[in-house]
């Protein structure tokens, strides 16, 4: 029998560096946002198109039925084997995925529908194509959008959530983390060759990100925290789907209960106070 190895075991989660949890939030098993929409909602209806240049297999969305009400879901997809993440692009948006999710939240905004999005991605994709046709500035579009937008709006960060492309889809009333996901402003292995010149000092610089969903529930980035099953989501995908489901419930029927006025005001104020600092002078 094949030995398996430390982050396949029923226990891996329990006392894991934050690099180890970065191998976990990567793991090829793991339930990607599909998996999710197929799990916890009913009745979905893809769409597809930016209505300007094509269709982004790597950003998905649509309708959906979530426990009785209409949401609009939208997410990175990645694939499960490499024919599946070429044509997913490995997860990493073109700037028409992101403008194809700008237009379902207006949609959602227009009928006043909630949006719940879903994270997982490196980042957005760098190639030069992208570059030429706006990836810039299609994130901060979505910044601006998502910062007014006039509807509910909870993001949940299940896998890799990487830089402006995770931020993307992720400026939120309520942003939830599960357990071993990871979210910042740039991989271990990028920081590192910045900081030391070096990809093998991705371990030390995961240390220093602190982009762990403890580190980032303590930071005030994140609002909640949802446990994974014993091992990771990928031991038990339905019992991850699950944890993950009664907390979106919960967060909806806080949100949806909020005057619209109140909502957007308040998500603004929620990013505003990020990195806030004072000096207090001693005696």
């Amino acid at each position: 029998m094949e030995e398996k190895t430390n982050l396949e075991r029923p226990d891996a989660a329990a006392g894991l560096s934050r690099y180890e949890r970065v191998k976990l939030a990567r793991h090829q098993e793991r339930p990607f946002t599909i998996d999710y929409v197929s799990d916890l909602f009913t009745e979905f209806i893809e769409l597809h198109g930016d209505r300007n240049f094509r269709d982004d297999p790597a950003m998905v969305g649509g309708w959906a039925n979530f426990r009785g009400r209409s949401v609009m879901v939208i997410g990175q997809q990645k694939g499960r084997d490499m024919k599946e993440n070429v044509h997913r692009n490995f997860g990493s948006p073109h700037p028409e995925g992101y403008r194809k999710a700008r237009r379902l939240m207006r949609m959602a905004e227009k009928f006043g529908k909630p949006v719940v999005t879903f994270v997982d991605t490196q980042g957005a994709y760098p190639g030069i194509g992208a570059e030429e046709r706006g990836q810039a500035e299609a994130i901060a579009r979505n910044l601006f959008v998502m910062a007014g937008l006039r509807t509910p709006i909870i993001s949940c960060v299940i896998g890799e959530g990487g830089s402006g492309g995770a931020l993307g889809i992720a400026v939120a009333d309520r942003v939830l983390m599960l357990e071993n996901a990871i979210y910042s402003v740039i991989s271990p292995e990028g920081c590192a060759a910045i900081l030391w010149r070096s990809r093998d000092e991705a371990e030390r610089a995961a240390e220093a990100l602190k982009l762990t969903a403890t580190d980032l529930l303590d930071l005030g980035v994140v609002d909640e925290l949802i446990p994974e099953p014993a091992g990771g989501a990928h031991i038990d995908p339905g019992g991850a789907a699950e944890q993950l489901g009664e907390a979106l419930a919960r967060h909806l029927d806080e949100l949806c209960a909020i005057d619209v006025e109140e909502l957007v005001l308040s998500r603004r104020e929620k990013y505003y106070g990020m990195g806030r600092w004072e000096e207090v002078p001693t005696e």
